[in-house]
């Protein structure tokens, strides 16, 4: 999934908790090998080398996963879509360096993108493409579905106090450490990996950041970064980072995404009408290397009575 897991368990046993860590580390590499797009022998690369010919039959744990994709990409209007992965490549951000492509290059790819055009039939479970050379990508989503997997396997092994992190984009705090009120989580600042731009306090709840520090080339003093706008097949541009606070991983993922696209405005929309969430935005402010902060809650707010959620400001940079 290209990044780095973690976990840091509390209990009174350690061979046991080495054990149940050991057993989460095994399921991840398990969704790694199943839900890879990097691997040619994967269930995922099967789907997008064979679907656009055939219907084909999808593991239940896979069909479940794509399934709850396009519904996010559905509800999001597109600024959410697993169909990306040739703009991915076309970009550059698949195995290579970053590229600029050309307006020619573009628009052939753009005939490949759009979760309209991938079709699922919950009778078969089966999945079909409508457009040759689809790609489904699952790297924006997959890492949220593994951490909240993750939780339930320590949650099922009676383990109440655990932090499940991949890498810096998505996080579960299961419980709290000993003696504290949630585990303390900081969001880094766009700009300066070591200087933090704000701190949540959370139990039972997941967070997720996506920022364009993670992978972007830079030509001519522009920074183009891998979080792409499906529609026009550009990177998106004048957003630093994003940040979504609800209580599941995958829904972390998607909406960190949701909000890098679609921008404070059209965010303001969404968590209308989808609640339990908070989103922080980072955009670029007046002075170099300075951003502004935009902080949004979803109109319906009532965490479960055993979560916190709580942000705790740093001030501006």
């Amino acid at each position: 999934m290209g990044t780095t897991y973690t976990v840091v368990a509390y209990g009174r046993d350690q061979t046991f908790l080495s054990e149940v860590v050991t057993e989460v580390f095994t399921q991840i590499d398990q969704l790694d090998e199943q839900m890879s797009n990097y691997k040619p022998e994967s269930e995922l690369s099967g789907i997008n080398r064979n679907a656009a010919r055939q219907d084909v039959i999808v593991s239940p744990q896979l069909f479940g996963l794509i399934q709850y994709s396009l519904r996010a990409s559905q509800e999001s209007g597109g600024d959410f879509d697993i169909t990306v992965g040739p703009l991915m490549k076309l970009w550059g951000f698949f195995r290579g360096q970053g590229r600029l492509p050309s307006a020619l290059e573009l628009a052939q790819v753009r005939k490949k993108i759009g979760y309209q055009h991938v079709h699922l039939n919950t009778e078969t479970r089966t999945i079909h493409f409508d457009a040759p050379g689809m790609e489904l990508d699952l790297g924006g989503i997959a890492k949220g579905y593994a951490v909240d997997q993750a939780a339930e396997l320590m949650r099922s092994d009676g383990i109440t106090a655990a932090l499940i992190s991949s890498g810096s984009s998505s996080i579960y705090a299961l419980g709290s450490p000993p003696g504290e009120r949630g585990w303390k989580i900081t969001v880094r600042d766009p700009f300066h990996e070591d200087k933090p731009a704000d701190v949540f306090r959370l139990q039972n709840f997941a967070l997720s950041t996506s920022g364009n520090y993670e992978k972007f080339f830079k030509i001519k003093g522009r920074i183009y970064c891998h979080i792409m706008d499906p529609r026009t097949g550009w990177p998106v541009q004048n957003m630093l980072s994003t940040v979504a606070a609800v209580p599941t991983g995958i829904e972390t993922e998607a909406l960190t995404k949701i909000f890098f696209v679609g921008g404070v405005q059209k965010s303001r929309g969404y968590l209308a009408s989808h609640p339990n969430a908070i989103g922080i935005f980072y955009q670029p402010g007046d002075k170099p290397q300075s951003f502004k902060r935009t902080v949004l809650r979803s109109k319906s707010y009532a965490i479960p009575a055993d979560s916190i959620v709580e942000l705790e400001k740093q001030g501006t940079n």
